[in-house]
């Protein structure tokens, strides 16, 4: 009987205590209590008479403060050991006060208890609380979206078994903590750990979710984080351009053809932690698409690391500074698209050769179907431009994205939908609904045929270029979704939301197999890592956390370096170095090697300190006032950016 011990309860015994048999049968329907329970319904006299003082307590506006100010005391005088997990949980008592003053009409003590210890609370719950200060009628609380999502969920709080056995002491001695018990036992989900209470640094790393953190049991899943084995791809003769590049260093001594002709793409050893290969259905390459492999493999990459930075090619956006929102450049660099306001889209070629579109049907039907170069002759000669512009949406283009052979484009916007549009003939093909609100993001899978969205209605989605209906719906983050990525292996999306927590998900069951809390603002981006073992995020505050998918945890926290919020995030082709982009105007170059390697070679399983200054950071660019939309690491590892310069005046 001890988890049916409520005030319903209670006061359902205490009619039939009084035999006010007419009122008990109502609130026993009420109630849908069944007849099994209703006989076995005994609870002792003293627990009965603890609950309906609980509830005369509640409804005593002086008693919030005064049962606050006794918390805040225990804390501030508890040793440092025990100190910075209990301060944890004064957030959530402090809002749930609020919000019972509120219930129970006592408005302007409301008032008073906010402006009191609301300038108290941490400076990332400050944005929150100003949401929170408008609900000041409990008619209101119903219309507020943050009041109603801490009515109707557990705030996550991590104590250690010590810590936590020092405050259930502390609740039985103080005959003032009634509120507090209630308000631990209905909104406040405490999560007991083994080993000692964490110090100031480790509980500040992990804290900041809108919810608070994320418990041990929801990252215990296993996540299979590495690499496909790739197929096995015959590379082609290399071609005349390149034997000229050879001949041009006469003292390297040239390798033989024959060893080339016969070279197979490099497999990658077994890796332990990657998925079966048959775990989801991956669609096969066609001969078109193994020839664009075999190009991104045979391209000579720079070797990047500390010694070896790379060249940065930025290009900006003139006249466009409030109307351009998102860019993307496609896998082998030659084309950028970019989305704008005012709902068009607009495909630019960064190379000589210009966009063409597809002959008329009438001419369509006299190529030969079975030449080898049968795109090419499908194509317009006379029709050609620099750039193309797509119509279709009606509102803002959030995001766009080329699919991995450049075939075609996605795009989403305000307007709910979800465009995919062709390359070829320039048109769009599909639009996929299924969001209620607009969609901020979407992205490729890395094999190509699903992609990923999310948005506004806080969840996300996995779609299939065949099917206009969703496949999976990921449900879990209390707000916005605000960015989405895919794992390298595509077995796996990552999103960040405007809750302040990064989760991952399994495209196969659906189901949430990682919790990642540490942002004190919106996650507006991610990328994992060349290896699939690392996941970095960016916040609106220029914050980027390094996140370990194989357990969940946060392993390094980048020195601050940025203004403005993180907007760009992408991985050099071999991995060792992480760009940043930013609105305050400037790129920043990471050695991620570094990083990574402290990680793995220290054994205590602290997180990483912020206190490493510039050890991380190599280099950073500026430039004149273009904030950074978008970074592309080329196949030769040459760094593009996208930006749209914004006058001063």
């Amino acid at each position: 009987m001890a988890e049916k011990s409520t005030p319903l309860l209670a006061v359902l015994q205490l009619l039939r205590k009084y035999n006010l048999k007419g009122t008990e049968e109502i609130l026993r329907k009420e109630a849908s209590l069944g007849d099994a329970e209703y006989e076995t319904l005994n609870l002792p006299e003293v627990e009965i008479a603890s609950i309906l003082t609980a509830h005369h307590t509640e409804s005593d506006p002086y008693s919030y403060e005064f049962a606050y100010e006794g918390l805040k005391k225990f804390i501030e005088n508890s040793l440092d050991v025990y100190k910075y997990e209990l301060s944890t949980l004064l957030y959530p008592v402090f809002v749930h006060m609020y919000l019972l003053l509120i219930i129970y009409d006592h408005n302007e003590h409301a008032a008073k208890f906010l402006e009191k210890f609301g300038p108290e609370q941490e400076d990332y719950y400050q944005d929150d609380l100003a949401k929170l200060c408008i609900v000041k009628h409990k008619d209101q609380i119903k219309f507020n979206e943050l009041a109603q999502i801490y009515s109707a969920n557990k705030f996550e709080v991590q104590l250690s078994r010590d810590v936590s056995s020092q405050l259930k002491r502390f609740l039985q001695e103080q005959k003032s903590s009634t509120v507090i018990i209630n308000i631990i036992n209905n909104h406040i989900q405490i999560d007991v750990h083994d080993g000692p209470g964490r110090n100031q640094a480790q509980v500040r790393a992990t804290a900041g979710g809108l919810l608070g953190e994320a418990t041990r049991n929801e990252n215990r899943a296993k996540v299979y984080y590495g690499l496909l084995k790739e197929p096995e791809i015959e590379v082609f003769p290399v071609p005349a351009e390149d034997e000229e590049e050879a001949e041009e260093t006469p003292d390297k001594p040239k390798k033989k053809k024959a060893k080339k002709e016969n070279m197979y793409m490099k497999k990658p050893k077994s890796d332990p932690n990657a998925p079966p290969i048959d775990r989801i259905p991956l669609p096969e390459l066609k001969e078109t698409d193994k020839i664009e492999k075999v190009k991104a493999l045979r391209a000579k990459r720079v070797p990047l690391g500390p010694d070896c930075l790379p060249s940065i090619c930025f290009y900006t956006l003139l006249n466009s500074g409030h109307s351009a929102i998102c860019a993307d450049i496609c896998d082998d660099s030659t084309l950028l698209a970019v989305g704008f306001s005012n709902s068009i889209i607009k495909v630019w070629t960064l190379t000589p050769v210009r966009l063409r579109g597809m002959k008329s049907a009438d001419k369509l039907q006299d190529i030969d179907k079975e030449a080898g170069d049968v795109l090419v002759r499908m194509m317009e000669e006379r029709d050609r431009d620099t750039c193309r512009t797509l119509y279709g949406h009606s509102g803002p283009v959030y995001k766009v994205g080329f699919d991995l052979f450049k075939t075609m484009l996605l795009s989403c916007s305000e307007d709910s939908t979800i465009r995919l549009w062709s390359l070829h003939v320039w048109t769009c093909l599909v639009v996929y609904r299924g969001h209620t609100w607009p969609v901020w993001d979407v992205k490729w899978s890395p094999h190509g045929h699903y992609f990923a969205s999310c948005g506004h209605d806080r969840s996300a989605r996995l779609w299939a270029t065949d099917s206009y209906q969703s496949l999976r719906l990921f449900t879990g983050h209390f707000s916005d979704v605000d960015c989405v990525q895919f794992h390298p292996n595509s077995n796996y999306i990552a999103t960040g939301s405007s809750d302040r927590t990064v989760r991952m998900w399994d495209c196969l069951t659906g189901s949430q197999v990682r919790v990642m809390s540490g942002h004190k603002s919106t996650v507006f981006t991610l990328a994992f890592s060349v290896c699939g073992r690392w996941i970095v995020s960016g916040g609106t505050v220029g914050d980027i956390l390094v996140w370990d998918i194989s357990n969940g945890s946060l392993t390094a926290a980048l020195p601050p370096s940025h203004s403005g919020p993180i907007h760009a995030l992408a991985f050099s082709r071999n991995g060792t170095i992480l760009s940043s982009g930013s609105l305050d105007c400037t790129i920043k170059l990471w050695d991620f090697t570094q990083i990574t390697e402290e990680i793995v070679n220290d054994e205590t399983g602290s997180t990483a300190s912020t206190s490493k200054d510039e050890k991380y950071l190599l280099r950073s660019f500026a430039t004149k006032n273009s904030p950074i939309k978008s970074l592309h690491f080329t196949r030769r590892n040459l760094l593009l950016g996208v930006g749209t310069y914004e006058d001063g005046g």
